[in-house]
């Protein structure tokens, strides 16, 4: 998911960046990386079948952990983003919604556990 939440990055920036303005660009690729995540997440879970709807709550709010530690570890230790504007994506009523990403991550391997099963 990472490589997919690069890409999906760097597409933003490159993409569709220059075509709109930076709020509408970061919801645009809100959009983009839940389908994405949704083809990823359905292809694991296909792949690793998981056992149980607890076992893929767990899953979920282990990648939901290991997204944001990425986020605000990579953002500003590699990236040398300040606190500020890793916190500013998270602001829903400025209409950042980056974190439908992670709602949505954290909640598909039990949705598709769910209709797997």
């Amino acid at each position: 998911m990472v490589v997919l939440g690069i890409l999906n990055g760097v597409f933003r920036e490159a993409v569709i960046g220059q075509r709109v303005g930076e709020l509408a660009a970061h919801q645009l690729s809100t959009a983009v990386g839940i389908a994405l995540f949704a083809v990823y997440i359905w292809f694991l879970t296909g792949l690793v079948r998981l056992e149980s709807v607890r076992q893929a709550v767990g899953i979920g709010i282990l990648w939901v952990a290991m997204t944001v530690t990425f986020e605000f570890l990579f953002g500003h230790y590699v990236a040398g983003h300040p606190w500020s504007r890793l916190l500013h994506d998270y602001n829903l009523l400025a209409g950042r919604v980056w974190s439908l990403v992670l709602v949505w991550t954290g909640a598909a391997p039990a949705i598709f556990y769910r209709i797997r099963s």
